[in-house]
């Protein structure tokens, strides 16, 4: 039998290394996700044997040719795909992959976050960090009967997320915020994060969290940050939810999950819809967190949203940005984004 050879598959300049790709993971009933970003392909006698997709820190479309597949093989293979993360700079590895294969991946050295029943499971590459994590999380726990959550991606912070914010507190006796830290959006994480903690200043029962990885991110939720290319109906929301159930509310002592009402994102409404189901209602050995969706501010008879900040903002339309988002987000498009380096402060109130 011929050597296995182990080549890289950059997925916008080799088409037809995509297309075996493709080829061989129709062939193992595996759907292809159009964030991978590079693959490691095995190769014997010309034809694709197996391979790994790497999107970001995140090991997914993981695929062997069915007449191939062994331990010796599928081992080496994923030991390559965590070679070439390192050389990306990614350490902190994830890993998807159908429930039935998770005891395999977990003799590469991967250990299981979450499961969505009978669809796939979240793996890491350290039995520690999702503790660790929690146990920071545990010093932020406050005394409270009622503690709520809301999770904001702020692109940029708007009256509405203030809106959202100051509502949830007023219901609970604390409040934990979190920002989605990837840096995959239109306005930079450490710029959202400083327009939240500047927006909700004077809002005394809550703390701010920094994002992590555990939270709406390209390994739990892949498909908030692929929205726009119309994958709303290949995403699954359980494992992002069920994580935070099962590990982020109990080191906290969440008891609710604010959101607001969803009326222009199909991803984002739709994940608020799933919130029910699996923070509520499914089986789980973590308490229930109840889902208390509130409606948006309005402005002009229109629910405020970020997005229609950012169609403004294309326009430099600053009046109209005005009555949608806080002196401080105004102040920071002024000075970022505004022509005229020196606008007239009085124009804008």
């Amino acid at each position: 039998m011929s050597e296995v050879e182990f080549q890289i598959i950059d997925p916008r300049a080799d088409h037809a290394g995509l297309q075996a790709a493709r080829g061989l993971l129709a062939d193992c009933q595996l759907a292809p996700d159009d964030d991978v970003e590079v693959f490691v392909a095995a190769w014997l006698d010309g034809q694709l044997a197996a391979c790994a997709g790497l999107a970001g820190s995140v090991i997914k479309c993981v695929a062997i040719a069915p007449a191939l597949r062994g331990e010796a093989l599928s081992l080496t293979l994923v030991n390559e795909a965590v070679q070439l993360a390192a050389e990306r700079g990614h350490f902190q590895l994830f890993l998807y992959t159908r429930p039935e294969s998770a005891a395999f991946f977990a003799g590469c050295g991967f250990y299981p976050l979450a499961e969505a029943p009978g669809l796939a499971v979240l793996m890491e590459n350290s039995p520690v960090a999702i503790s660790r994590y929690c146990s920071r999380l545990r010093m932020l726990r406050q005394p409270s009967n009622r503690t709520g959550c809301v999770v904001m991606n702020a692109n940029p912070f708007t009256r509405g997320h203030r809106y959202l914010a100051e509502q949830a507190a007023a219901d609970c006796d604390w409040l934990h915020v979190f920002v989605v830290r990837e840096d995959v959006s239109a306005f930079p994480y450490a710029e959202r994060f400083e327009l939240v903690r500047q927006g909700l200043a004077g809002i005394p029962n809550l703390t701010l969290h920094h994002g992590s990885e555990y939270m709406i991110s390209r390994a739990t939720f892949p498909c908030y940050f692929l929205k726009e290319k119309g994958l709303a109906a290949h995403c699954h929301t359980a494992i992002d939810l069920l994580l935070f159930r099962e590990r982020i509310a109990p080191a906290l002592g969440i008891s609710h999950r604010y959101v607001g009402t969803e009326p222009f994102c199909p991803v984002t409404n739709k994940y608020n819809k799933d919130m029910r189901h699996w923070l509520q209602q499914a089986a789980s050995e973590a308490p229930p967190v109840a889902v208390v969706e509130m409606p948006r501010a309005r402005q002009g008879g229109r629910a405020v949203s970020a997005s229609e900040v950012r169609r403004l903002l294309a326009r430099r339309d600053f009046l109209a940005i005005e009555p949608l988002v806080p002196a401080s987000t105004l102040r920071h498009l002024l000075t970022a984004y505004a022509e005229d380096p020196h606008p007239d402060p009085e124009r804008y109130g």
